[in-house]
Order: C-alpha cells, then sequence, then structure tokens
C-alpha cells in the first residue's frame, strides 16, 4: 500500500505530465518541494501581540527584533543554516545579502536602501536544533496602523488566489476578538475534505501581563484560555489555547549572569520593602529607590516584565533558586513555554508529513483551472 508521500508525488507527476511545456511544470516542482523541506509554522497575531518574543523564545536566541523597526514590517523566515547567513528575497526572485550584527545578544538586520515595497520577505538562516525541525516565519501584526505591512501577512497565509506559504499557524491574541476569529476562519482552508482545525494553535500571548502582573497572573490565564477552548467557534478554528508569557521565556533562555546578580541585590531589600517596590511598574523604577540604579531596573523590567521580576525576586529571597541557571530555568517552566513546544511537537511536528501533503494538494487544486486548459482530463 503506498504511503501519503507517495500518493501526493503521483498527483504531482500527473499535474507535471498534464502542464508539460507551459509554466504549471514549475509551480507543480515549487510545490513538490515542501515535501522535503522542514514543516513551516507561522506566527500571527494583531500588532503587539508578541509573535517576535515568541519566536525568539522557542528558538532560544533573540534573532527577530522585537521593537518597531523596519524589519518588524516584512515576513521573516528563520530556517537551519550550517553558518549565519541574512538575505532579502526580493518580489522578482533576486535575493540579495544582508549586513547584520549581534547587538547585545540581539540580531540587527541592515536593510540598507531597499524600498520596502521591493521585498517579499526576509530570509534568515541560523544553526539551530529548533530551526533543523521546523522553519519558523515571523509576520507583520494584523490591524496595523500600516496597512501595508498587515496586508503583507494576509497575502502571505491566506492570499486569495492561492494557497498560503506556510503549513500551520500558531496564532497569538491577547484576548478573543471578531478580527482573531475572522483570521483564523480565513485561515483555515474550509474546501479541503474533512477540514479541521489542526493546522492552527491559538496562544494567549503575554499572559503574565493579565491581572496587573500579579503572582497568580499565570493561572489566572489558564483559566480564561480554558473559557475559550471550551468556546464552540475556537473549538472549529484551533485545535486548543494555552497561555504563554513569551517575554518571560525569552529571558529565561537568554538570561545573564549581570541580570541575576541585580535581580539578588534587589532581593535583599528587606521584606517589608518589597511589597512597595514590586508595587507597579513605576513605583519599581522610581529614582530613590535601592542602591541598584533606576536604569538597571528599568532594564530588567524591559527584560523580564512586571510579573517576572516578581517572580524572580520572590524565588531567590525565599532560596528556591540560588543561581543564574537555577532562575532561567524557573522563568521558562513558569513561562508556559515547555507547554506549547510539547503541543508543536506533538499537533505539528508529529503530523509533519500530513500537514505538508496538505499545503501540496491546495497548490495543486489553485493549479486545476489552468491544468483543464491543457488537458480537461488529467485536471478532473
Amino acid at each position: 500500500m503506498s504511503t501519503l508521500r507517495e500518493r501526493v508525488e503521483g498527483l504531482c507527476q500527473q499535474a507535471t505530465d498534464a502542464g508539460a511545456g507551459t509554466s504549471i511544470v514549475t509551480e507543480v516542482q515549487r510545490a513538490r518541494a515542501r515535501l522535503d523541506h522542514p514543516l513551516r509554522v507561522a506566527l500571527a497575531g494583531k500588532v503587539k501581540a508578541g509573535k517576535s518574543t515568541l519566536l525568539n523564545a522557542l528558538v532560544g536566541e533573540r534573532l527577530a527584533q522585537t521593537d518597531a523597526g523596519e524589519c518588524t514590517r516584512l515576513v521573516s523566515w528563520y530556517r537551519e543554516g550550517l553558518g549565519y547567513e541574512v538575505e532579502a528575497v526580493l518580489a522578482s526572485g533576486e535575493r540579495r545579502a544582508l549586513p547584520f550584527s549581534r547587538d547585545d545578544g540581539e540580531l540587527a538586520i541592515d536593510l540598507g536602501p531597499l524600498d520596502l515595497d521591493d521585498v517579499a520577505h526576509l530570509d534568515v538562516r541560523w544553526p539551530s536544533a529548533t530551526l533543523r525541525r521546523v522553519t519558523l516565519i515571523d509576520t507583520p501584526g494584523l490591524a496595523s496602523t500600516n496597512e501595508r505591512a498587515s496586508l503583507r501577512t494576509i497575502d502571505f497565509l491566506a492570499p486569495d488566489d492561492a494557497p498560503g506559504e506556510a503549513d500551520a499557524v500558531v496564532y497569538l491574541m491577547r484576548h478573543l476578538h471578531r478580527h482573531d476569529a475572522d483570521f483564523l476562519e480565513t485561515f483555515t482552508d474550509r474546501s479541503l475534505t474533512n477540514a479541521s482545525p489542526v493546522n492552527a494553535i491559538a496562544v494567549l500571548s503575554r499572559a503574565d501581563e493579565i491581572g496587573a502582573g500579579r503572582p497568580d497572573a499565570m493561572a489566572t490565564a489558564e483559566r480564561i484560555a480554558g473559557r475559550y477552548r471550551q468556546d464552540p467557534r475556537v473549538r472549529a478554528l484551533a485545535s486548543t489555547v494555552v497561555p504563554v508569557a513569551g517575554l518571560v521565556a525569552e529571558t529565561g533562555l537568554t538570561l545573564r549572569e549581570d541580570e541575576f546578580a541585580l535581580l539578588r541585590q534587589l532581593a535583599r531589600v528587606p521584606a517589608e520593602e518589597h511589597d512597595d517596590l514590586l508595587l507597579s511598574a513605576d513605583r519599581f523604577v522610581e529614582p530613590e529607590r535601592t542602591g541598584v540604579l533606576p536604569e538597571l531596573r528599568r532594564e530588567l523590567l524591559d527584560r523580564l516584565g512586571l510579573y517576572g521580576v516578581r517572580i524572580a525576586i520572590a524565588a531567590i529571597a525565599a532560596g528556591e533558586v540560588t543561581s543564574g541557571p537555577e532562575l532561567a530555568r524557573r522563568l521558562v517552566e513558569l513561562s508556559g513555554l515547555p507547554r506549547l513546544r510539547d503541543l508543536l511537537e506533538g499537533h505539528f511536528v508529529a503530523r509533519a508529513d500530513a500537514l505538508k501533503a496538505r499545503s501540496v494538494l491546495a497548490a495543486l487544486r489553485a493549479l486545476v483551472p489552468a491544468l483543464r486548459l491543457q488537458d480537461a482530463g488529467a485536471a478532473a
């Protein structure tokens, strides 16, 4: 009995034969090639949903830019590479190498004089065990004030006249908005027989900010995610919903010893001052507080958020962690990232062949009108 891959390859060969001598063959070959490469998983969501931060957490390095720079307005592919390379793939198909640097551990890409409208996507190749199994694709925020940036995401994931480039999507949302459900519905290919939400996972993102970053924020976020999992419309669009504190996860995986030293110094503040110091983000960075310079406290806040700072200081003060690596593991564990990784492995990677075959079939189906003009019998 032939395998799923063999059956899909057979259909590709039939389409190649039917479209012989035309540009259809190139399109079929392009679709067929998807079977040989890692699964493509896109991260999507509205502006400021935390997509780039979560991508960095999944890779374990700060590769995706998280500020509002030009690169965040482009679709960016992150693939495994033997070395370190960054290219702009132009709409014409031309590829141009781009200079890049690591600034405080974060990848900075220089687009130079390139016009963003001429760029189809950025292609970042980086040695990474994670990227060996999946290609991660960062997309511009939906519902952006920069309409062109949002259109790039829609054109990439759910174009009107062709199948999308991603095999699966991790959709980030702060809360369930009609716009989120509408986009997921567009991404889900309803015309495939027995279509299901197997290729979509929803993430309740920046979950640590729920409840003003209180120590029980993740538990509160899990209750909200649980309600979403029971929502009939969400269940029809995504296989599950999980809360993740992307910033806490990213920083846990990239925590520096000097940051741990600052947190340990703050943990030594008398207990009666802790509650007042950690009452709010503004209170935490007030100049007159503690012996740690306010600019260093602000950097900690930028790296961890108020929730991350609170749980880090509490764990150190209680003696639950005594070193940077121990704190890093605690932060990652509490962030919800391990659960998301398990879901990606079980829902996506374990089904990679089926999801890639689904994408190839969608591409072939889009070619049927052109094939009918060449060979009506083969197209049928």
